[in-house]
């Protein structure tokens, strides 16, 4: 109940009841109103009828008209009374009279039993003093206003339910239309936080508050973009303007380094060290480069079927002198899995994450391949049982040159993992990084072939 749409929902049912209710009360009022009206102008004309003849012939012609009525009614609803100072009912059809009857002109509401019916009924009644202080009291069943009014009433409560499932409904769709506008952001801005700059939230040109703040996000995702991509061409073409200079200084210290002949001497374990740092340089210059030429490409939509199962075959038997220098176990389950792409990015893919999951795995342990077909899909998952990287820290780690602390020491370009995930994002997939209990296991969805 306390999420923005809930409210919305429940703000649009109980709107749309109070104006319901408002309508249903006014519409009964002023029907009730006139009811009484018609009821008081039949009333008068009726009054006007009898003093005309109390005025002709007296109290005793009165009585005699009334005791008339009463023995042979013409309109079985009206009711008469002529009445004394002393309260006597001298003729009509009140079975009873109110308390403390006044003799001053007004409008009074009885209760009256119908005999036919058996039920109460309500009587409007006019009070009228006569010239020799008797009382003439002429008045009106209600009862077919009231059964009307009674069925009014029923009509507007079934038209409440109705209302109220109508109000519900209209809220419960209401805040289905803003969820799907705002789900739409959300599923954009979570695809570009998990690395698909290029995508962009859907405008579909009404101009309303949604479709502003989808035009704002896009507006500052192509900001972001070219920032990005300011940044990313500084270093590519830092990395391409050093890399020929860096390759000259290799080149002359390897030749120093030959000069220098015992490889026990301080100058050539200097120039070893310097040799090593070098190579380490033009190592990151080259996946720099590498890594801008992947970004650069277009989706492989014309490549070849590639099937990832030989691939991952080969990654192994690669990496395998390797893990068993450390004594770790490379355990695959490999099935054959076809997708569209570029099989020498794709094996480099494989390659790095193998790099890192050994690299990383405790010695005497276990790194585990895993290659199905789901769904019109390929998952690749590689997993080690090594330190794992916290949850807080996974998308950082896709960042050129991030590394975590505790691997500071740890040899490695910090280019991995955003080379593997440049590959993936290439090839239209997801690339995501899971808790292993204990380790990390890096999980790759493709497009299947």
């Amino acid at each position: 109940m306390r999420s923005t749409s809930a409210r919305l929902a429940l703000a649009v049912t109980a709107s749309f009841l109070f104006a319901f209710v408002l309508l249903g009360a006014g519409v009964y009022l002023a029907v009730s109103t006139l009811l009484t009206s018609d009821v008081r102008e039949v009333i008068r004309a009726d009054v006007g009828g009898l003093l005309d003849i109390y005025h002709d012939d007296g109290r005793k012609g009165l009585v005699a008209e009334i005791a008339s009525r009463a023995d042979a009614p013409d309109d079985p609803d009206a009711q008469y009374a002529v009445v004394t100072d002393a309260g006597r009912i001298l003729a009509g059809t009140f079975s009873r009279l109110p308390p403390g009857l006044s003799r001053a002109p007004r409008w009074i509401e009885l209760r009256e039993r119908d005999l036919d019916e058996g039920s109460v009924s309500r009587v409007i009644a006019n009070v009228q003093q006569l010239r020799d202080g008797d009382v003439l009291l002429t008045g009106l069943q209600t009862h077919n206003q009231d059964r009307f009014l009674a069925l009014m009433l029923r009509t507007a409560l079934a038209g409440l339910l109705v209302a109220a499932t109508l109000g519900a409904l209209i809220g419960w769709l209401t805040t289905r239309w803003v969820a799907r506008r705002l789900r739409s952001l959300d599923d954009t801005a979570a695809q570009v936080g998990a690395g698909e700059l290029a995508l962009r939230a859907r405008v579909d040109g009404s101009d309303d508050a949604f479709d502003r703040v989808a035009r704002r996000f896009n507006g500052m995702l192509d900001r972001i973009g070219d920032l990005l991509d300011g940044v990313r061409h500084a270093t590519d073409h830092i990395a391409h303007d050093l890399r020929t200079p860096l390759t000259r200084l290799r080149n002359r210290l390897d030749r120093m380094r030959v000069e220098a002949g015992d490889a026990a001497s301080p100058q050539a374990r200097t120039l070893d060290a310097a040799i090593a740092e070098t190579d380490q340089l033009l190592q990151s210059f080259g996946a720099l480069l590498r890594l801008a030429r992947i970004e650069a490409q277009s989706p492989p939509d014309g490549h070849a079927p590639v099937d990832l199962q030989p691939l991952v075959a080969d990654a192994i038997e690669l990496y395998a002198p390797i893990a068993a220098e450390r004594g770790i176990a490379l355990e695959a389950d490999a099935m054959p899995a076809r997708v569209r792409g570029d099989a020498d990015q794709l094996f480099q893919l494989l390659v790095n994450l193998l790099d890192n999951a050994i690299k990383f795995a405790p010695s005497t342990s276990r790194v585990q391949i895993a290659l199905r077909a789901v769904a019109h899909a390929v998952e690749l998952d590689v997993a080690d049982h090594g330190a794992g990287i916290p949850e807080a820290q996974r998308e950082r780690v896709f960042d050129r040159f991030a590394r975590l602390e505790s691997h500071r020491s740890s040899p490695g370009t910090g280019l991995g993992l955003s080379l593997a995930r440049a590959i993936v994002l290439r090839h239209e997939g997801r690339i995501a990084l899971l808790d292993n209990a204990p380790g990390l296991r890096v999980r790759i969805t493709l497009p299947g072939a």
